[in-house]
């Protein structure tokens, strides 16, 4: 067996999540404070010794093609890269943006300068999960497979949103459907050793192919999405098999889901553990201070580095992203704050008008997301006590009912929702 080449999906518009992804790609949205989302699926890789990594991009990329660029050097002595390649219009090519999921991987194929008896591993840039890849791809020779989908379970209503699959006493697929509606698909889908309301085995978007495979498929079947497409037709004329996964994982696909599992973090032992020796998230060194707490209140919190809690400060159950400087007297919970790309201590002290990075003091926050370099003021009230679950205005938004301020904005002194 040569190398496993893997390729990270990071081009979608990332609709669901906006405001989050007004100004960047989703891989890029930040995640638990200090790390990004992308920094999930290529931590995997190297935790797992892939070495060979491309990431995809084509929407607002400018912010995930600088972090990639500037945190995952490898020296001279280590073989391997990670690398972006972005959507471009090659000569001959009628279109260069990437119509979907194969689409990507299709326009970029020659890039990875794969070899015959390599594998190309397909993940998603925003998911959430730690997986053993080594154990993934060891199940998949182990089956001399020519396709592996990793395969987790998910209730009825869940499985309308994804890829479900039959599979034999071998682990072999013997049916698949994407994103089925119709209740007789969802009934004929029911896995026979369904457990609880888990009744349905579920593609997670994580795929490994024997790279003759995927380029002939890519090549003969020209249609753009793996699991609307390629995964059929793959199961017409190759060996598919499923890697059943039990761990965590999460699809980050909207704002809802992205509060919720940055919040669970903060549980006592969370089904995804940032502390498990075995399995640690890389990000970019920013060689900041330790979190720093005045005589605050802080309960079942994350403070990253560089973080301020001001006297009188009361923390529970939220997430306190690098550099973020929390007044005295204020009231944060279920709050998942992204941070700042820098301090202003100095505006902070010398100005009485202007709104400083940070959140200023007596402001109460629940239920929210406050992005990257967020300005709040004085006395500031973000409680959503009418529980709209939509709304927008000049200072913030309502997405699934959750507040959320948006990458630089500015909410002024006194304001109250």
């Amino acid at each position: 067996m040569g190398k496993i080449i893997a390729v990270i999906l990071g081009g979608g518009r990332g609709q669901r999540l906006r405001p989050l992804t007004s100004m960047r790609s989703k891989p890029a949205v930040p995640m638990a404070g200090k790390f990004r989302l992308v920094d999930i699926p290529i931590s995997n890789c190297l935790n797992s010794d892939i070495h060979w990594i491309y990431v995809l991009t084509q929407y607002l990329s400018a912010s995930l093609n600088r972090h990639v660029a500037q945190t995952y050097r490898f020296d001279a002595f280590r073989a391997g890269q990670v690398s972006v390649l972005a959507a471009e219009q090659a000569e001959g090519q009628a279109h260069g943006w990437y119509e979907g999921t194969a689409d990507a991987v299709r326009k970029q194929l020659q890039r990875l300068e794969a070899r015959s008896d390599d594998h190309v591993l397909v993940l998603s840039g925003d998911q959430v999960y730690s997986m053993d890849l080594e154990e993934f791809s060891g199940h998949h020779i182990a089956l001399d497979a020519d396709v592996t989908v990793a395969a987790t379970r998910c209730n009825r209503e869940d499985a309308t949103r994804f890829g479900v699959m039959q599979v034999d006493d071998r682990s072999f697929i013997s049916a698949f459907a994407e994103k089925p509606k119709e209740e007789e698909v969802l009934d004929a889908f029911v896995a026979p050793d369904a457990k609880g309301d888990l009744t349905h085995l579920a593609s997670m978007g994580i795929y490994l192919f024997k790279y003759p495979v995927l380029a002939k498929l890519l090549e003969e079947d020209i249609r753009d999405d793996f699991g609307k497409h390629i995964l059929p037709t793959a199961l017409e004329r190759n060996k598919l098999a499923a890697f059943p996964f039990t761990g965590y994982w999460e699809d980050v696909g909207t704002i809802k889901s992205y509060h919720r599992v940055n919040l669970e973090l903060t549980d006592p032992v969370p089904e995804f553990n940032l502390f498990h020796p075995s399995s640690p998230i890389y990000s970019r060194q920013r060689f900041l201070p330790p979190a720093k707490v005045g005589e605050a209140l802080v309960q079942r919190a994350l403070l990253c580095d560089g973080a301020v809690i001001g006297d009188g400060a009361t923390v529970r159950k939220s997430v306190v992203g690098i550099r973020t400087v929390i007044g005295p007297g204020c009231t944060f919970e279920s709050v998942v704050c992204n941070g700042a790309g820098g301090f202003d201590f100095e505006e902070r002290s010398s100005r009485d008008h202007d709104v400083p990075l940070g959140i200023g003091e007596f402001s109460i926050i629940r239920n929210a997301i406050i992005d990257r370099d967020a300005r709040i003021g004085r006395g500031v009230k973000l409680l959503n006590e009418r529980n709209l679950q939509e709304y927008e205005d000049d200072y913030i938004q309502v997405r699934d009912g959750i507040i959320v301020v948006p990458r630089r904005g500015v909410v002024p002194d006194g304001y109250t929702f």
